[in-house]
């Protein structure tokens, strides 16, 4: 699994990404299906390199949509664009957004990742000593089947332990699962969010 660049997201470079996350998913709501991300040659330098995020929309009820990439397969700009579109419309345990709903949204997060660490753990007791809570993402991976929690779940959970178990259920594991060649990955995300998108209002 490739490591995704070490990312430092100055202020403007914030601003740019949210505004391209609306746009994306404005676009479509005005039936745009077919739209493009912008040109890169438009943006700033930093963002036309290959990054990974995840976007996350959320209304008064909660979670409204949530998808991203692992691996940083395109420029970040690009990335965020296509994950926005994704959280809006295609996660399968939402019906797509309709533009009522994005009136409601109360919040749009993007999360931009670290470079992953690889963990050397030889239980489930060492991972969870390892474990950083409320700062740490993780990826579970084992025989072609993964899963991650990005950072933002600690604020869900009482412990690691909790962390831990809800990932390994995520990933169609039995709650005791563990396995000598698991293979457990570490990374952090660099966050930035956008209330009530649908006027701008911005958040930092």
């Amino acid at each position: 699994m490739a490591a995704t660049p070490c990312s430092r997201v100055d202020a403007h470079q914030r601003s740019t990404l949210l505004d391209l996350a609306v746009d994306a998913i404005e676009r479509r709501l005005q039936g745009e299906a077919a739209a493009h991300p912008p040109d890169l040659a438009d943006l700033p330098a930093a963002l036309a390199l290959a990054g990974s995020s995840f976007v996350s929309l959320q209304t008064a009820g909660g979670l409204r949509g949530c998808c991203g990439t692992l691996e940083p397969s395109r420029a970040l700009a690009h990335d965020v664009w296509r994950n926005a579109q994704a959280s809006a419309f295609a996660d399968p345990r939402f019906l797509p957004l309709a533009p009522d709903e994005w009136r409601e949204v109360t919040e749009l997060e993007i999360s931009v990742l670290s470079g992953f660490e690889r963990l050397d753990v030889r239980s489930e007791a060492d991972l969870l000593r390892q474990l950083e809570p409320r700062h740490d993402g993780l990826v579970l991976a084992w025989h072609g089947r993964r899963a991650t929690f990005l950072p933002k779940v600690w604020e869900q959970v009482p412990d690691a332990r909790d962390f831990l178990r809800r990932l390994k259920e995520k990933a169609g594991w039995e709650p005791g699962f563990w396995a000598p060649d698991l293979e457990v990955l570490r990374y952090h995300t660099e966050c930035m969010a956008l209330a009530r998108p649908a006027r701008r209002d911005r958040v930092h």
